[in-house]
């Protein structure tokens, strides 16, 4: 019999299998958990070959599982990104800005792309165009808000040949000044597609940079203990063209995570020709344990987009969806492939689920699906989700959209956006996630704290407490949860004797640190297979070695990551705050949704709507 490999002592081990919930320790051996137990008990097992290290009391959890990423898309990019998470404020990401914008040689451009929310910042604002411009007049400079508008300097303006002649594309506005010259702004009405295709006209990194690029952002997830993710496919990323690098990087045998990927439609109109093509090439499975094809979505149909954008009214989704959207669903369900697919608001889950009906009527499901996002998806809908044996992949993305949301619905109506605590009562699978890089973050902490306090990156309270979760709970979504929108429930998501020895060593105790330090944990140890993909602090020495960051230029080479970033979205003070906390001084206009005033811009043409200290109590606490 082969030896343990490896032994982790002195530890609380929060196991998240019912049958043994809390360990000291436990064994590894070929990848797989093969023990867990006290000190004593699993200290038998070493031998002579078998690393031994101490945790000195630190915490342990299964390694986490984002159910819903870009990760391939977002690899291929990430050394060219400037991450503003866990920057404190304007002047702060500014700053950055312009240190990034002096390094970068000609033709790149900066790109902040996610990650980041105007509420997270001091000042409680976005940064202005003019701001942009000094501090980078003569680098191409792209910033991402949300899904609602990208902010872009005059020097981008000129490298896409934007000007007074350009035409606003369908769903999308090109703002210009009161001259007709454009001012920057583009803005979703509600389509983000003028977002994304202007941010895909930027120069792209060499095949080897991506390479190193795609390592880099692993680690990073490491860094932060995930160990696992769903990758939910992409516009512009068409298979097996775009996998290129994922593959090369499974073949060197570098991947530090465990990826199922889904395919995504990528053409309009020619959506059912692309999983006619997948479903002869591909099958649901097909790979190993580090990357393997999961099924279709998240996007099936173009018709079928609802925009998350909150700065604009729920958009209908086109009248002939259901007569593209079925034949697709049928060719699935005909080939027992697994697919996902976006829906943001209950009008259209109600739509998809009569598509879903009709199909299962004639071709029962015989795998899983996954509704995405689900922000306002109702309790009857939940239950036609679990009667066709679906499941719900949530996100944070109201974190970064709360204050938005609010100021369009209401307060009662983004109690439960998305019902976490009814979609769990009611049985249905629930895993979590990001949706990472383009809005939120890839931090898992983040969306860990949003779900166990109810509060946006700005400190809004969106839930009352009867609508977030306990700390296990939102810790078993993001593990056991996750596992089996990838039908690996029973490989990964708790550490127990036979599961895979994914698991992270936490920088502070999740299950009992103050709530607004949540978002402060990363991981010190992270294990995958077995292997120790990332140390540091006190394990720093097993840290692997990883190539500096390519090119040089890179950001990730110059700047600590968000993950190692010292203090974290400082709560506003109080003269700053966004009024949702027990404010006293609300306004008879305003009443105690101020936060708005502080993102969007002042209506000087309509004085009885003037935000600001002429106007609103808010602001002179």
């Amino acid at each position: 019999m082969a030896d343990v490999d490896l032994i982790l002592m002195n530890g609380k081990v929060t196991t998240l299998d019912p049958q043994q919930p809390a360990a000291q320790a436990l064994a590894i051996k070929d990848g797989l958990i093969d023990a867990v137990g006290t000190n004593e008990q699993i200290m038998r097992l070493a031998r002579e070959t078998t690393k031994v290290i101490d945790l000195q009391g630190q915490r342990v959890i299964p390694g986490l599982n984002d159910s819903h990423t870009h990760l391939i898309r977002g690899g291929l990019n990430y050394n060219m990104e400037l991450r503003w998470e866990n920057v404190p404020s304007v002047a702060d990401a500014l700053r950055l800005l312009k240190e990034q914008a002096d390094r970068t040689p000609a033709p790149q451009w900066v790109r902040v792309v996610g990650g980041w929310s105007e509420f997270q910042f001091a000042e409680r604002r976005m940064p202005t165009l003019d701001e942009i411009n000094a501090a980078a007049p003569d680098t191409p400079v792209f910033i991402l808000h949300l899904y609602g508008r990208a902010l872009l300097n005059k020097a981008a303006l000129n490298a896409l040949g934007i000007t007074s002649d350009s035409q606003n594309p369908p769903g999308g506005l090109i703002e210009k000044d009161s001259h007709g010259r454009p001012t920057g702004m583009l803005i979703a009405k509600p389509s983000a597609l003028i977002l994304y295709s202007t941010l895909a006209q930027g120069p792209k990194l060499p095949l080897e940079d991506q390479i190193n690029s795609t390592r880099h952002f692993m680690r990073e997830l490491n860094r932060l203990g995930v160990t696992s993710v769903i990758d939910a496919g992409g516009g512009g990323q068409n298979y097996p063209d775009d996998y290129e690098v994922i593959e090369r990087l499974r073949n060197d045998d570098q991947l530090t995570l465990r990826i199922a990927y889904n395919l995504f439609a990528q053409k309009a109109g020619e959506e059912l020709s692309d999983y006619e093509r997948w479903v002869a090439m591909t099958e649901p499975g097909a790979g190993d344990a580090y990357l393997r094809m999961n099924g279709a979505g998240e996007n099936l149909t173009w018709s079928a987009a609802d925009f998350e954008n909150f700065l604009e009214p729920r958009p209908d989704v086109a009248p002939h969806m259901e007569k593209e959207l079925e034949p697709i669903v049928e060719l699935l369900a005909t080939n027992k492939w697994p697919f996902r697919i976006h829906a943001t608001y209950d009008e259209t889950i109600d739509r998809f689920l009569s598509v879903f009906e009709r199909v299962n009527g004639r071709t029962p499901f015989e795998t899983r699906f996954i509704i995405d996002h689900a922000e306002t998806v109702s309790e009857r809908n939940i239950e036609r989700i679990k009667a066709l044996g679906g499941g719900i992949a949530i996100q944070h993305r109201m974190a970064y959209q709360g204050e938005y949301f609010v100021h369009r619905y209401g307060e009662r109506a983004a109690e439960a956006t998305p019902p976490v605590t009814k979609m769990l009562e009611m049985g249905v699978p629930v895993g979590a996630g990001t949706d990472a890089t383009r809005v939120a973050s890839y931090d898992p902490w983040v969306a860990l704290y949003w779900l166990t306090t109810g509060k946006t990156l700005g400190g809004m309270r969106l839930y009352p407490e009867a609508n977030t979760l306990d700390r296990e709970t939102a810790l078993r979504l993001w593990t056991n949860g996750s596992a089996w929108f990838s039908g690996e429930a029973e490989q990964k998501g708790t550490l127990s004797a036979g599961k895979y020895a994914d698991l992270a060593v936490l920088s502070a105790d999740y299950l009992t640190v103050p709530a607004e330090e949540i978002k402060q944990i990363s991981a010190e140890l992270t294990v995958v297979g077995g292997r120790i993909v990332y140390a540091s602090g006190a394990f720093a020495s097993y840290d692997p070695p990883l190539p500096p960051a390519s090119p040089s230029w890179s950001p990730v080479l110059h700047m600590s990551s968000p993950a190692q970033r010292e203090g974290v979205y400082a709560p506003p003070q109080a003269m700053e705050r966004a009024c949702h906390d027990g404010c006293s001084h609300g306004c008879g206009l305003h009443g105690h949704q101020h936060q708005i005033a502080w993102a969007t811009p002042i209506p000087t043409k309509d004085l009885k709507s003037f935000w600001g200290a002429l106007g609103c109590s808010c602001f002179a606490v």
